[in-house]
């Protein structure tokens, strides 16, 4: 699998203290993609579920992990490697975001089985409305884990969209649903 960030604690990409999963690897190259820098599948990220499995469990030893949300590039381009990272990730919180691209219809229902939450549909820069959680008005935040439904429903009507920033040694990077002119 190709995972080229991990950031803890991300707070503006659902609710609580996540860890935030960043996969490389995504050929739609939609315009204005906050992530352009991820498109590409890069050996330096090439690493194993059970890695980035060892680095949560450290985040989640003296921290506390609410739920993880995944996102990229698209992690939905690394079918077999995704599901063996969520069936780990759940034995630490079963709240589990997952951006991608897709549309939810054009999905194996087993590819879903271990996602709380799913924001389906590919970016698209003139819908880009500064919606909480959805890059584009014509995404979908779709609900599958119906234990998690009334936490969902409560954030969404609570919360507002913002941005995050993590300094990191070799820069800055940006967290949350950007603006179009970002």
């Amino acid at each position: 699998m190709y995972v080229a960030r991990i950031l803890y604690p991300v707070e503006v990409l659902g609710p609580g203290k996540r860890v935030g999963i960043w996969f490389c690897g995504c050929p739609r190259r939609c315009k204005g993609c906050s992530n352009p820098e991820l498109w590409e599948f890069q050996e330096r990220y090439k690493t194993s579920p059970y890695t980035i499995f060892d680095l949560v469990q450290e985040i989640a030893k003296d921290n506390p992990v609410d739920g993880f949300t995944l996102t990229g590039g698209d992690p939905m381009y690394q079918p077999e490697a995704l599901q063996q990272l969520l069936l780990l990730l759940k034995s630490i919180s079963n709240d589990i975001i997952v951006y991608t691209g897709y549309d939810i219809k054009d999905l194996e229902p087993d590819a879903l089985a271990n996602i709380s939450v799913l924001i389906d549909g590919e970016y698209r820069e003139e819908w880009n409305d500064n919606s909480l959680l959805r890059g584009s008005s014509n995404q979908n935040i779709i609900i599958l884990d119906e234990t998690q439904r009334s936490r969902y429903e409560y954030y969404l009507q609570r919360e507002t969209n913002r941005i995050q920033n993590f300094f990191l040694a070799d820069g800055v990077v940006s967290v949350g649903i950007h603006r179009p002119d970002f």
